[in-house]
């Protein structure tokens, strides 16, 4: 089965298979704001997906649940995809993110994705929600603004 080689969040990514790719603002673990529920504009989920060489040429169902502290789903999304890669037997790499767009955060706390592949999960990335006292930050504005 693929298996998760790296993910991460960023506020930008620009992801082309088989190519490099190219990440504004990656390594995000915390995000601050004023007042909850909090929408974040923009996050990019970065993730290179690592298939064996059996593995290339079929098809792998990709999912992502983003859950809140207590557990329950605050967004998901699904897709699949087939990695396509050289003929030499050697295992790839398949870079690919996911843009979310006005993530509605209920409250501060301890958030995770979790990424699943082929219906099993493979990776959770953290996501630490906070109160921070100014003004919000770029990308950030109170939720009904």
């Amino acid at each position: 089965m693929p298996d998760i080689e790296y993910a991460f969040l960023a506020d930008a990514a620009e992801t082309n298979p088989g190519h490099k790719f190219h990440v504004l603002g990656g390594g995000i673990t915390r995000i601050g704001g004023p007042s909850f529920p909090l929408v974040h504009a923009h996050l990019a989920l970065v993730v290179g997906l690592l298939v064996t060489a059996p593995e290339t040429g079929r098809g792998h169902e990709l999912g992502i649940v983003l859950l809140d502290p207590d557990g329950g789903e605050v967004t998901s999304a699904a897709g699949s995809l087939m990695a396509h890669g050289q003929d030499d037997g050697r295992d790839n790499i398949v870079t690919f993110s996911v843009d979310l767009y006005g993530i509605r955060f209920p409250a501060p706390g301890d958030y995770s994705f979790r990424i699943l592949v082929n219906g099993s999960e493979r990776k959770r990335l953290g996501l630490v929600l906070v109160r921070a006292s100014g003004e919000p930050g770029p990308g950030i504005a109170p939720a009904g603004s």
